[in-house]
């Protein structure tokens, strides 16, 4: 532990193999779900389907699905460039949005009915234009807390869309401690990145979609020849969610890897320590600040740690220099623009790209950046 505590205290850019790993058919004895609760929410994001599709260009047939290229030896998951909100947090947010006006019944845009209930979120940006823009297309109201790493174009887009915007000059965690705080107000609901199942199972669809889009590529997994899947990882959510729908498929034949800011760390932290949302990254003097905003996140999901814990091959850390310099690498040799956040997963492929099997980086946002940022990023 003493090694790995004193290269995340320096910062420095390391690898840790998960000590617990053990096998998809044990590590289900921690989770209270299964198949049939992604069955559930794919079944609602397809019944909704027809109303997406009306209301939201973009979608196949109102199926909310990223493209899947190869690029050399590796494949690129492409949520970057996911319709609606382009990024990972489309998958959950907007099944969380859509599950909710399920539950509460009014027919989605009927501005009337919505417009007495309320959807708090605090995000560092992507959630919170997930869930934004579709509530704001269901009819709610929308109020999004956002932390000091958000970036102000994605603040500007929210409140074009006609959320409320609340700034916060601490973390991604002071700003969920307050969001936290409004949602129990009355006909107020908080979506809790750090602990929602209903996020989670959005994410998770993205195991089962994967599956089809590998098979008709012509990739087959077996034992011989293995998936391995590089996630970059702030709060948790997303990752783990994309890992438990993976393991749902293809149980011990998919390694999942987890990608983080040298700065922001929090997953590894918690997990390597066991104490989950226990300890934050300011515990071992890190600042959290990172140019990948989507992954400042000081302290890690306790949710995901302690349900995913056990089936996460290993953490990466990787640095500023190195996200950017692959963001640009990927936009030139195939013309997708990726946010620094978004291309974490290229450190962790590096170091495992030697194993036998098949390859994935997630690519995670990119596609809403306006073309001025871009260009200001690449400066």
């Amino acid at each position: 532990m003493s090694p790995l505590l004193d290269d995340l205290r320096r910062a420095t850019p390391t690898v840790w193999l998960n000590p617990n790993l053990t096998s998809w058919r044990s590590a289900q004895a921690d989770l209270e779900y299964g198949r049939i609760d992604i069955d559930d929410a794919e079944a609602l994001l397809l019944r909704h389907a027809p109303w997406i599709a009306e209301h939201f260009e973009g979608t196949d047939h109102g199926i909310i699905e990223s493209p899947f290229i190869q690029r050399g030896s590796m494949w690129v998951k492409l949520d970057s460039h996911l319709p609606i909100s382009g990024s990972i947090k489309a998958r959950g947010g907007i099944y969380t949005v859509l599950k909710l006006a399920d539950d509460l019944g009014g027919p989605l845009g009927d501005q009337a009915f919505y417009s007495r209930y309320r959807i708090t979120v605090a995000s560092t940006g992507n959630l919170g234009l997930s869930i934004g823009i579709m509530s704001a297309a269901i009819g709610f109201r929308v109020e999004v807390h956002m932390s000091r790493e958000a970036k102000q174009w994605k603040k500007d887009m929210l409140r074009e869309k006609g959320c409320v915007v609340v700034e916060h000059e601490g973390d991604f965690n002071d700003a969920v401690a307050i969001a936290r705080q409004t949602g129990k107000e009355p006909d107020t609901f908080f979506v809790d990145d750090e602990n929602s199942a209903d996020l989670f199972m959005g994410y998770a669809v993205a195991g089962r979609r994967l599956k089809a889009q590998l098979e008709r590529s012509g990739v087959e997994v077996t034992p011989e020849s293995p998936l391995h899947v590089y996630l970059p990882c702030g709060v948790g959510g997303g990752p783990g969610g994309v890992l438990f729908g993976l393991k749902t498929e293809f149980e011990d034949n998919v390694h999942g890897y987890f990608v983080e800011p040298t700065h922001a760390p929090s997953m590894v932290l918690g997990l390597a320590t066991g104490r989950y949302d226990d300890i934050a990254v300011a515990d071992i003097g890190l600042d959290g600040i990172t140019v990948a905003d989507g992954l400042a996140v000081g302290r890690t999901s306790g949710f995901v740690g302690k349900r995913m814990g056990r089936s996460v091959t290993a953490c990466v850390t990787t640095d500023d220099a190195t996200m950017l310099r692959d963001a640009e690498r990927f936009f030139h040799s195939s013309g997708y623009y990726l946010e620094p956040s978004a291309a974490a997963g290229f450190t962790a492929y590096e170091q495992f790209a030697h194993l036998p099997g098949t390859h994935v980086v997630w690519a995670t946002g990119g596609s809403m950046v306006p073309e001025q940022e871009r260009l200001s990023s690449a400066e």
